[in-house]
């Protein structure tokens, strides 16, 4: 069997039943995420770059801060006080690589915080070249009529308002040849109706990236998105989802499976990097063949 079938490259579905509380752990996912720890290798495509990520602890955030570390650039990431365990590790793994890493811990929410991130990673690293804004929440909803208020200004806050609020910050620090990355999703366009305020941030973050690429690029600075689709990480226990909707998680794509948040990182590496020097306004699907 070729290795690099994409159909059983990994584990096919099937997951164990399980919950968890938000925003979910790493140790407590099962079976555990596959972020690149041992099959990611770099090429210099990004040395000397300096990066932010937001909720870089885990998932797809941890798969990035991997990627741009072995591909030659600084990092520094965000993450909730109680995801600490889960950044010290991605953090670790940053520093085997002999590059900078910064742990800011906060909550996004937070305008003052999402702000501050910006300046303290540009005071620590000395510049600011890519801006990766990755961190999100999501919950299962029994209907609409059941979807308090406090839970979706969470999700408003969280998907949308921090997005805004570190973007706003950063762009007075990007140079020309810089980038601004976001994490949408494939809900931005085939919203499920259990995630109906996930998916309305989403679809409002392609939006946001469309017009701020047209703003910025006069200005040398590329905005992009990577809308993935079903990856398997500790958002989704943390989703709300029942024994049955975990077991066939993912399994409902063109490859069969769900994904894995090392089969997305090739893609924000590339959006960073000179190889996309004419991509902007653009949405990368990383979706397991499911269309946009």
């Amino acid at each position: 069997m070729c290795p690099d079938d994409p159909r059983t490259k990994h584990p096919e579905g099937g997951f164990p039943d399980q919950e968890q509380t938000q925003p979910g752990l790493t140790t407590e996912t099962e079976p555990t995420p596959d972020h690149g720890e041992d099959s990611y290798r770099g090429s210099d495509r990004l040395a000397g770059r300096r990066a932010l990520i937001t909720g870089g602890d885990s998932g797809i955030g941890r798969a990035v801060a991997i990627a741009f570390a072995r591909e030659g650039a600084d990092v520094a990431i965000t993450h909730l006080p109680e995801e600490a365990e889960d950044a010290a590790d991605t953090l670790a793994l940053v520093d085997a690589e002999n590059h900078r890493s910064l742990d800011l811990s906060g909550d996004l929410r937070d305008e003052d915080f999402a702000d501050r991130i910006v300046s303290d990673t540009v005071e620590a690293f000395g510049g600011l070249d890519v801006v990766v804004l990755n961190a999100a929440y999501q919950r299962d909803r029994d209907g609409l009529e059941n979807l308090e208020t406090s839970e979706l200004d969470r999700v408003m806050r969280t998907n949308l308002y921090s997005l805004l609020f570190t973007a706003r910050a950063a762009v007075p620090h990007l140079e020309p040849g810089a980038s601004i990355i976001v994490t949408s999703s494939i809900q931005a366009f085939q919203p499920s109706p259990g995630l109906i305020d996930y998916a309305m941030t989403k679809a409002a973050q392609v939006a946001f990236v469309r017009a701020l690429a047209e703003e910025l690029g006069p200005k040398g600075v590329r905005v992009n998105a990577v809308a993935p689709g079903p990856i398997w990480t500790p958002l989704i226990p943390g989703t709300g989802w029942d024994a049955e909707r975990i077991a066939t998680f993912g399994t409902d794509t063109p490859l069969g499976r769900p994904g894995q948040p090392a089969e997305l990182a090739g893609a924000y590496v590339y959006l960073a990097s000179a190889a996309a020097s004419y991509v902007s306004g653009a949405v990368l699907p990383v979706t397991g063949g499911k269309g946009l």
